[in-house]
C-alpha cells in the first residue's frame, strides 16, 4: 500500500509542542515558534561553493515551545527523544561539547552569544513533523525554530539573514555538520507561493513565483526512507574536494569560475592532470558548475511561465549528482527511474544525498499513478516501502 506522509494541521502543531512543554516542566511556555522543512527544486551541493540554489518550504514544520530562564541553564526535551531529557550550562557550550539533536538547539544559543548578543538560559520542548533523515532539512528546521524563539524572547531583533547565518554556524561548529546556507535560508527566508533563489556568494535572495497547481502539475516528494546523515564524512569529503579545487585554481569559490564564457572549460582542463585525484576533482567541479547553470536555466523558465519545460533540467541534475558527484544511492535511483517511467516530466534526488528524498514533477491527476509505480518498483527491488508528500 502506498504510504502518504501528511503535514500536521498547522493549527495543532503548536498545541502539541505546548502540551509537551507543560508535561515536562509543569508550567506554560512563553510561546511556540516554528520553522519549516524544505525541498530543493534544483541547485544541489552548490551552496558551500558560492553558487545558486532554488528551495521551497514545506508545510511540515518543527515546533519549539520555549520559556526564558534567569540563569544560564538550558533544559531540553523532544518528542523523538522523550527518555533523554538534557540539562546544559550554556556557559560551557562550545564546539565538541554537545552531541545529538541538542547540539542544533544549544549551538544556536552559542552562535548568538559568540556575536556578543545576550542570551540567557531557557527551557524548551520540541516536536516535529519534518521526517528525520529524509533529506528534507529536519536539522535546519530545528535550529531555525530555536533561533526565532531566542531572538524574540531576548528582544534581539535580528533580521532573518543574520539568524540563518547563526544557524549555519551552530550546525557547522557545534553539531559538526558541514552544511552550506541553503537549508537555513529556506527555513527562514521563503515566502508562500514562491521558490527562493538564493545566491550563496552574497546571501542575496529573489522570490520566484512557483505554482505547480496553476500549471496542472504537482511536485511529488518521495521519501526513500534510506536514512542519510551529514556527519558521516561523505558530505565533508566532497566539500573538502571542492575547496581544494578552488585553491588550486586560485579562486575564492567555484562560483567564481562562472563569470566569463570558457572559464569553466579552462578550469576543468587545468584540473585534469592525469591522476586519480585530478579526475575526481574534475568530476566534482563539473557537477557544481553545470548545476549552477541548471539553476539559472530553471529560473528563466519559471520567469517565462514555462514550468512544464523544466523536466529535462531535473533529469540532468540527477545524472550529474549520480555520476559526477556520486551522492545518489540505489533507493534514489529506483525512485527517479520509476517516476520517469510512470510519466513524470522530470525527477531527481534532492538534498545532500546518500539516502533521503527524491522529487518528481508530475501531472496533477497522475500523482497517485506515479506514486504507486514508485512503490511497486521498491517492492520489486526488495527495498523498504517509500513514503510520499505532495
Amino acid at each position: 500500500m502506498t504510504t502518504w506522509v501528511h503535514a500536521w494541521d498547522t493549527t495543532t502543531g503548536d498545541e502539541r509542542a505546548r502540551a509537551a512543554f507543560v508535561a515536562a516542566y509543569g508550567v506554560e511556555p512563553d510561546g511556540v515558534w516554528s520553522a519549516p522543512g524544505r525541498v530543493n527544486l534544483i541547485g544541489e551541493h552548490t551552496d558551500y561553493n558560492g553558487g545558486l540554489c532554488l528551495p521551497v518550504a514545506l508545510a511540515h514544520r518543527t515546533y519549539a515551545a520555549v520559556r526564558r530562564r534567569g540563569d544560564s541553564t538550558a533544559r531540553l526535551v523532544s518528542a523523538w527523544d522523550a527518555a533523554a531529557a538534557r540539562t546544559l550550562d550554556l556557559d560551557a557550550v562550545a564546539p565538541g561539547t554537545v552531541d545529538g539533536w541538542t547540539a542544533y538547539v544549544a549551538g544556536v544559543a552559542w552562535a548568538l552569544r559568540e556575536r556578543g548578543l545576550r542570551v540567557a538560559g531557557f527551557d524548551v520542548a520540541v516536536d516535529s513533523c519534518v521526517p528525520v533523515g529524509s533529506g528534507l532539512s529536519s536539522s535546519a528546521a530545528l535550529s531555525c525554530s530555536t533561533a526565532l524563539a531566542l531572538d524574540t524572547l531576548h528582544g534581539l531583533a535580528q533580521d532573518r539573514a543574520a539568524l540563518a547565518a547563526d544557524c549555519v554556524r551552530a550546525e557547522n561548529e557545534v553539531a559538526g555538520a558541514p552544511t552550506g546556507g541553503m537549508d537555513q535560508a529556506a527555513a527562514l527566508r521563503t515566502t508562500p507561493g514562491h521558490a527562493l533563489l538564493l545566491d550563496c556568494r552574497d546571501e542575496s535572495v529573489r522570490h520566484v513565483p512557483f505554482d505547480p497547481a496553476a500549471a496542472g502539475l504537482a511536485l511529488l516528494v518521495v521519501d526513500t526512507r534510506a536514512e542519510h546523515a551529514l556527519v558521516d564524512g561523505q558530505y565533508a569529503r566532497r566539500r573538502a574536494t571542492c575547496e581544494e579545487a578552488a585553491r588550486l585554481l586560485g579562486v575564492p569559490t567555484l562560483r567564481d569560475l562562472t563569470g566569463s564564457p570558457g572559464d569553466a572549460e579552462r578550469a576543468l582542463a587545468t584540473l585534469a592532470d592525469g591522476t586519480a585525484d585530478g579526475d575526481l576533482r574534475v568530476r566534482r567541479v563539473r557537477h557544481v558548475l553545470s548545476e549552477i547553470a541548471r539553476v539559472e536555466a530553471f529560473v528563466a523558465l519559471l520567469d517565462a511561465g514555462r514550468l512544464r519545460e523544466t523536466g529535462p533540467l531535473l533529469d540532468a541534475s540527477h545524472a550529474s549528482l549520480r555520476d559526477d558527484y556520486e551522492v545518489s544511492c540505489r533507493e534514489l535511483d529506483v525512485a527517479v527511474e520509476a517516476a520517469r517511467a510512470a510519466g513524470a516530466l522530470g525527477a531527481r534526488m534532492t538534498g545532500g544525498g546518500f539516502g533521503g528524498s527524491a522529487i518528481a514533477l508530475v501531472e496533477a491527476e497522475a500523482v497517485g499513478t506515479v506514486a504507486e509505480a514508485v512503490d511497486a518498483a521498491f517492492a520489486r527491488a526488495g527495498l523498504r516501502p517509500p513514503a510520499f508528500v505532495v
